[in-house]
C-alpha cells in the first residue's frame, strides 16, 4: 500500500489531533506567576513596615514565623514538589542551628559566615541520608526519616564538649550596627526577612528551571519521567539535600533570634509539627510554606492560651478543623475565595450591562 493509501485509511480524528500547545501552557504559567507579584510586593512592603509598629515581642514572633517558613520551603521541595515524605526535617533544622551555635560560641565566628556553613552541613547530611532512602517509599521512608529525628537528641547530649550537652549553648545574638539606628529585635527581624526573601527567590528560580520540571515529573509519574530521560535517583537525592539545606538555613537564623540552643528543642515533635504546618498551609504551592510558618508559630501559642492543661489536644483539633474546611490547605482556601470573589464580580458586571 502506498503512503497516500495509508494516510487515507487513518481515522479522521487521528489526523486532526492537535499537538500540545507548550507555548500556551508556558504563557498561562507566566500569567499566574505575574499575577502573584503584586501580592508579593504588597506583603513585602507590609513586612518592612511591621517592626516599626509592633511591640518587640510581636516582632520576635513574626521573625520566628519567617524562620519556620524557610524550613517549610525546603520540606515543600521534598514533599510537595517531589512526592517524597519526611518526618525528620527537624533534625536538619537542628544541624543548622548547632553548626551556627558552635561556630559562634566556640570559635567566635562572625555570624554572617555561619549561614552558608549551616546550609552546607545540613545539605551534606541530607545528601548522605538521601542516597540510602532511594530504596524506600511511603511508610518505610517516613519511618527512616523519623528515626533520624529520634536518635539526634541523645546524640547531641553525648558530645557535651562540643554541643554543651543537655545545658546547650548560648551564643551572643547579632547586634545591630550603629548606623542603622535599629533596636535589636528590629535588626534580627530584618535579618530573618532578608533570608526569607532570598530563599523564596532561590526556590522560585529552581522550580521554574529544568530541575523543577523534573521534580514535578517524578511526583506525577516516575515511570513516565524516567522514560523521558529524567534520572529519578539523582533528582530525589538532590531534593532531599536541598530540602535539608533550607532547614539548616532556618536553624541558623533561629539561633540568631533565640541566642540559645539545647537538644530538647529538637525533639521529633518539631518534625511532625513542621510537616503538619506544611500540609495545613498547602502542599506544592508558593504560599503554603508562608502560611504554614504562621500556623506553626501562632496556633500552638493559641492552643496554650485556650487550655494550658491540654494544648496538644487543642492543636490537634484545630488541624482537623482546618483540613476539613480546606482539604488543599489554607493556600487552596485563599485561592478558592479569590476565584469566588472574581466570579461574583464578573456576574455583577454582566448584570449591570
Amino acid at each position: 500500500m502506498s503512503d497516500m493509501g495509508i494516510r487515507n485509511s487513518l481515522p479522521e480524528h487521528t489526523a486532526a489531533t492537535p499537538a500540545p500547545d507548550r507555548r500556551g501552557i508556558r504563557r498561562a504559567r507566566d500569567r499566574k506567576i505575574g499575577a502573584s507579584w503584586p501580592l508579593a510586593a504588597g506583603l513585602l512592603v507590609a513586612a518592612c513596615w511591621a517592626p516599626f509598629e509592633l511591640s518587640p515581642f510581636h516582632t520576635f514572633q513574626l521573625s520566628l514565623a519567617m524562620v519556620y517558613a524557610v524550613a517549610l520551603l525546603g520540606l515543600n521541595l521534598l514533599v510537595g514538589h517531589t512526592g517524597q515524605i519526611s518526618l525528620g526535617h527537624g533534625a536538619f533544622f537542628a544541624v543548622g542551628a548547632y553548626t551556627a551555635a558552635v561556630m559562634m560560641d566556640r570559635w567566635d565566628t562572625p555570624y554572617p559566615l555561619t549561614l552558608p556553613a549551616a546550609a552546607a552541613a545540613a545539605f551534606l547530611l541530607g545528601l548522605g541520608f538521601g542516597i540510602p532512602a532511594l530504596r524506600l517509599r511511603g511508610l518505610y521512608l517516613a519511618l527512616v526519616t523519623l528515626a533520624i529525628a529520634i536518635f539526634l537528641v541523645p546524640l547531641l547530649k553525648r558530645f557535651e564538649s562540643v554541643t554543651g550537652g543537655s545545658m546547650g549553648l548560648t551564643p551572643a545574638k547579632p547586634r545591630p550596627p550603629a548606623w542603622t539606628g535599629l533596636a535589636e529585635d528590629q535588626w534580627l527581624y530584618f535579618l530573618a526577612l532578608v533570608v526569607t526573601v532570598l530563599s523564596y527567590l532561590l526556590v522560585a528560580g529552581l522550580l521554574r528551571s529544568r530541575v523543577g520540571r523534573a521534580l514535578h515529573a517524578l511526583r506525577d509519574n516516575e515511570i513516565a519521567a524516567e522514560v523521558m530521560g529524567v534520572r529519578p535517583a539523582f533528582y530525589k537525592t538532590m531534593a532531599f539535600a536541598w530540602g535539608a539545606a533550607f532547614a539548616g538555613i532556618a536553624g541558623c537564623v533561629h539561633i540568631w533570634l533565640i541566642g540559645y540552643v539545647a537538644p530538647d528543642s529538637f525533639t521529633p515533635t518539631l518534625s511532625i509539627t513542621l510537616l503538619a504546618g506544611l500540609v495545613v498551609g498547602g502542599l506544592g504551592g508558593q504560599w503554603g510554606p508562608l502560611l504554614g510558618g504562621l500556623f506553626v508559630m501562632y496556633v500552638p501559642s493559641f492552643a496554650q492560651d485556650v487550655d494550658q492543661a491540654a494544648p496538644g489536644m487543642i492543636f490537634g483539633l484545630l488541624i482537623i478543623a482546618v483540613m476539613y474546611l480546606a482539604p488543599n490547605g489554607l493556600a487552596g482556601l485563599a485561592g478558592r475565595a479569590a476565584h469566588w470573589l472574581g466570579h461574583r464580580a464578573g456576574k455583577g458586571r454582566t448584570h449591570a450591562h
